[in-house]
């Protein structure tokens, strides 16, 4: 992968930057998503931020090499801190994290989203929480999409700001496997649930053996309503 070559997960997610965009990638690491859209022409600014000195230094490094210093402002930050109110940011993307870190990024950074209109989410892991986030913080999913890539399955989220109360057709389900992924269910849509859905009903299993208390019970019962949702959504 390189700046003028993504991986098939970042191009899909470089697919729902709008035309003109100004963007915060956070979390940007090499700076290889920021670099490819400016060197496509998509964005006329962006914004890579990076917590942790390593991948920093990196993305420093890489808009350098490509010359990109004029448009790509990169900055040393936790999370949506590196946004200013004079950057105007309209479009951000985070990429790569667990889905309950990305929904504390968003909740930690909601004053620095105040000129933003598009969210770019892709959760390695629990999209759930991320779904809660924004319905619980008014945003509305506009898309989603899911893909297999080197044998591990990703989610995208894409929101904008507005209602979701007429989106979600059975709430409890769609939070967990999404309402546009629901109705598509793809193949990677099945191999991800199919997977799923056989290691919690091993889960189950060994805690139907282990010794009974209030705590094990609950994480039972918490099971076992995923595991008929699922079902549901696979039969």
């Amino acid at each position: 992968m390189n700046v003028e070559q993504l991986s098939e997960r970042l191009t899909r997610v470089a697919s729902f930057v709008p035309a003109g965009a100004r963007l915060a990638d956070i979390g940007s690491d090499h700076a290889y998503l920021p670099c490819y859209l400016c060197l496509k022409g998509v964005v006329e600014f962006a914004i890579a931020g990076e917590v942790n000195e390593g991948p920093y230094q990196s993305a420093v490094e890489q808009v350098q090499k490509v010359n990109l210093g004029h448009v790509i402002s990169v900055r040393k930050g936790d999370g949506l801190a590196v946004i200013r109110a004079d950057d105007q940011i309209d479009t951000v993307t985070i990429a790569g994290m667990g889905g309950t870190l990305i929904s504390t990024i968003l909740e930690e950074g909601k004053r620095n989203l105040q000129t933003v209109r598009r969210l770019i989410l892709q959760p390695n892991v629990h999209a759930k929480a991320i779904r809660q986030w924004l319905s619980d913080n008014g945003w509305r999913l506009q898309a989603e999409a899911i893909l297999e890539e080197d044998e591990k399955i990703y989610e995208l989220l894409i929101a904008e700001r507005g209602s979701d109360e007429d989106l979600y057709v059975s709430k409890e389900l769609d939070l967990l496997v999404g309402p546009y992924l629901r109705k598509e269910r793809n193949a990677a849509f099945q191999k991800k649930w199919t997977a799923e859905l056989t290691s919690w009903k091993r889960v189950l299993s060994q805690l139907n053996k282990a010794k009974p208390s209030e705590e094990l019970e609950a994480k039972k019962i918490e099971l076992q309503k995923n595991i008929s949702l699922i079902e549901e959504v696979l039969r």
